[in-house]
């Protein structure tokens, strides 16, 4: 069973099941994070949804250049989490599965190409704070409590 973060499946709400691909990005003790301006201004892993005949690593590498402007390498499965939300864009209720990957940040292409995203760089430390959804936190925690751990 995949662990839920967030607000508990509200009875008599049907639910879109949506899975997507989120990403760690890791470099030179930051991380890159996408900064999304609306419905609410919040820093979020980089990814999203992955589209129907989509891989989840394929998902993954577009929507990191779309939120960031970053091409990656070596995308590896790290976590899962499932959340309960509305999503205003697609006026759904939709349950998240969100599978979570490390990967490496390797060239900049330019401006994020999504409206409304910022690409930022945010240290360690701090990255856990900025960061909206609880499983994304969670998901972090975990990363950098195993980084810890290695050195």
């Amino acid at each position: 069973m995949i662990r839920r973060y967030g607000d508990p499946k509200i009875n008599g709400i049907s639910y879109t099941l949506r899975p997507g691909a989120y990403a760690i990005l890791p470099l030179n003790g930051s991380l890159l994070l996408t900064h999304q301006a609306a419905p609410t201004p919040e820093f979020q892993l980089p990814g999203g949804g992955i589209d129907k005949g989509e891989s989840p690593v394929a998902a993954l590498h577009r929507e990191v250049i779309e939120e960031t402007g970053w091409r990656i390498s070596k995308p590896q499965f790290f976590h899962a989490f499932r959340r309960f939300v509305f999503m205003p864009d697609y006026d759904m209720w939709a349950e998240k599965v969100c599978k979570i990957y490390i990967a490496r940040p390797v060239r900049c292409l330019g401006a994020p190409t999504e409206i409304g995203h910022t690409a930022k760089w945010v240290p360690f430390a701090q990255a856990i704070e900025r960061l909206g959804n609880p499983g994304d936190k969670a998901a972090l925690t975990q990363y950098l409590g195993l980084c810890t751990q290695a050195e």
